[in-house]
């Protein structure tokens, strides 16, 4: 049976690099497109991209997953991701999402605690799956064994994963197969530098955001990227749309969140959408990047 071809859309960039009126137009974009999972956090853009959703989302709520997150900073204690998440609830003017991630692993407050508070939002009805985002695969079964005591489970993860940084190859997609978690893995275009638009001298997080800037600055990775665009070329598509059908054909079928700070820029990934990648496409992808090693190391076996 062939797995249908889905895409997320987040909205980090909601009320920051782009405007209210770049907003809408991707918005409406994305459900014209048969996207309608739109994720958020409480800390993007200082709230304003849940309050930009929250007034876009309004008229077809129904029809809608939403998603957010809390929890980046502050730690994961019962007070702080109380206060987050009524003030997420507040600027999307919802009563209730569709699923909630803890945004980060908290080493110094016990999981237990933390999905304790996940767990009675759950039972009061103001969520109704329960996600981590940024967590290692062992902190994941960690965190299904503590929710299974409490009567629930880890529905979703969010991990990074694009061409240039396949480590969730090696236990987090796996691990989610496995215990039939979703997965929506974010930065599908490392930060735009699978999209070819640096070396053509446009602009973006790589050279904007010091973080980026770092995590994407390998000379290898460039070289990745270039090599890409050059496939792209020679088949006829942008590399965007070739670095997002690239997450989406890995045999888990993640899905990825696309996000762009206007209609122009997201076309090409909302393309995606409709380009299946074949066993030989992929693989000519995949050799473009280094395939990491199996997570116990025994090449021989891999």
């Amino acid at each position: 049976m062939t797995h249908p071809l889905t895409l997320a859309f987040g909205t980090m960039q909601f009320g920051g690099r782009a405007d209210e009126t770049a907003a809408r137009a991707m918005f409406d974009a994305c459900l014209a497109a048969g996207v309608t999972h739109f994720d958020t956090a409480c800390g993007y853009t200082e709230g304003a991209s849940e309050t930009l959703l929250g007034r876009f989302a309004a008229a077809q709520r129904e029809d809608l997953f939403i998603a957010t997150k809390v929890g980046y900073d502050g730690g994961g204690g019962r007070a702080n991701l109380t206060r987050q998440f009524d003030g997420s609830r507040r600027r999307l003017a919802m009563d209730s999402v569709d699923l909630l991630y803890l945004h980060r692993f908290d080493p110094d407050t016990p999981l237990h605690e933390t999905l304790e508070t996940f767990a009675d939002f759950q039972a009061k009805g103001l969520i109704r799956q329960i996600g981590l985002s940024n967590f290692a695969a062992w902190q994941v079964m960690k965190a299904q064994a503590v929710a299974a005591g409490l009567g629930t489970r880890i529905d979703a993860i969010q991990p990074m994963y694009n061409l240039v940084k396949r480590q969730a190859e090696v236990e987090i997609l796996p691990m989610a197969a496995d215990q039939s978690i979703a997965v929506y893995s974010y930065s599908p275009l490392g930060g735009g530098l699978l999209s070819g638009k640096y070396s053509q001298g446009g602009t973006g997080r790589l050279a904007e955001d010091s973080r980026y800037a770092a995590r994407y600055a390998p000379a290898g990775m460039h070289d990745t990227a270039a090599r890409l665009a050059q496939l792209a070329a020679d088949w006829g598509h942008a590399p965007a749309t070739l670095a997002v059908a690239f997450v989406m054909a890995h045999r888990t079928h993640p899905t990825p969140l696309i996000s762009a700070r206007d209609l122009a820029q997201l076309a090409p990934s909302l393309a995606a959408k409709t380009l299946r990648l074949t066993d030989d496409q992929y693989a000519q992808i995949a050799a473009l990047s280094p395939t990491p090693p199996p997570a116990t190391d025994r090449l021989e076996e891999a």
